[in-house]
């Protein structure tokens, strides 16, 4: 279907111009020049492409051409200044709607993660964006090493790719607070996956959090918070992979709920540990590994760097300062937890 063409409002005096200059050779005056950019700019307002407007110009040019072959200059100049300052008002006009538009979506953005306007009206906002929030939602959130907004070039690339793999599927690509939020239905993981995949790629090594799905506007608040409290646990459990996901981590907030009794656990069970040579810190590093590698001394002491014969001295050690010995099963639950508390609280660097 071919896009009709422009009334011709849009060319309002511009007939006259030319028989005057025709007729004078003078230049276009600043009050002609602003009238052209004020009717370029309703062009743009009410719709019109700029290709079917500049063919509508020089139509009307050549049907009423109104000198001769001397005035052929001075009427292609005026042409020239006629139609670049009706192109600079459309462009003017564009420039505001697409900040305008930019504005919109950055406040939908803000309200629909810290859950800020009526579940209603934000549904209602949302189709505008490609959202249906009565589905269920997650939410994807990648920090890499720099800050990023909806300019940045790593933006850019990342919903590029985003497109061409999913064209129009409902889903939403934004920053906040420096990071890269994708919003995707809840039964599309793949969307997900593969937004961490591009991110993570495209930022040099950021890690990607994902939420779980969540039912309605509510859910994608509930989702995105998920996600960074899971971005936030995986850098204070040290964890190297680069994608984590919030349904793999629900024992972690379960752990520091009762984050006294938490505290109490690390202190009782390693604090003793304290007292080696060398500090906490190093006995407890060969607690976490050991527990990371099933248990085996032999990959322990690998990923430590250490022989054998050191790994089970240290073992040793830590069996005689805390009474719990590593290698027992009715030992190994408490220490194990009180090493994970102990990560979570950012023990022994911070006093508990």
């Amino acid at each position: 279907m071919t896009e009709p063409e422009p009334a011709q409002p849009y060319l309002r005096g511009y007939d006259r111009i030319l028989a005057e200059v025709s007729a004078t050779g003078r230049r276009l005056t600043r009050d002609e020049l602003d009238a052209r950019r004020a009717l370029g700019e309703q062009a743009a307002e009410d719709g019109h492409s700029l290709r079917s407007l500049v063919r509508q110009h020089l139509a009307a040019t050549r049907s009423s051409w109104p000198g001769t072959a001397d005035s052929a200059g001075s009427v292609l100049a005026a042409v020239e200044q006629a139609v670049d300052a009706f192109a600079e008002g459309y462009e003017r006009a564009q420039r505001l709607a697409v900040r305008e538009e930019e504005a919109a979506r950055r406040e939908f953005i803000d309200d629909l993660l810290y859950g800020r306007s009526d579940l209603g009206r934000l549904a209602e906002r949302a189709e505008r964006f490609g959202l249906l929030l009565s589905r269920a939602h997650a939410v994807a959130v990648a920090e890499g090493p720099d800050a990023y907004d909806d300019t940045a070039p790593v933006t850019r690339r990342v919903e590029a790719a985003l497109i061409a793999r999913f064209g129009d599927r409902r889903i939403l690509h934004a920053t906040k607070n420096g990071q890269l939020i994708c919003i995707a239905p809840g039964d599309q993981d793949d969307v997900l996956t593969y937004f961490a995949k591009q991110a993570h790629a495209a930022t040099d090594g950021s890690r990607v959090a994902i939420g779980r799905p969540q039912p309605g506007a509510g859910g994608v608040v509930h989702s995105y918070e998920e996600a960074l409290s899971t971005l936030d646990l995986a850098n204070r459990l040290g964890l190297d992979e680069p994608v984590v996901r919030a349904a793999d981590l629900l024992v972690y907030p379960v752990l520091t709920r009762d984050r006294q009794a938490m505290a109490d656990l690390v202190l009782s069970a390693l604090g003793p540990l304290r007292s080696a040579r060398g500090g906490a810190e190093p006995l407890l590093r060969t607690l976490e590994v050991y527990f990371e590698s099933g248990c085996t001394a032999a990959e322990a002491a690998r990923r430590l760097a250490l022989s054998v014969r050191a790994l089970t001295y240290r073992l040793e050690r830590i069996h005689h300062l805390t009474g719990a010995n590593p290698a027992d099963p009715m030992h190994r639950y408490t220490l194990q937890t009180a090493v994970i508390g102990a990560r979570l609280l950012d023990w022994p660097a911070q006093e508990i």
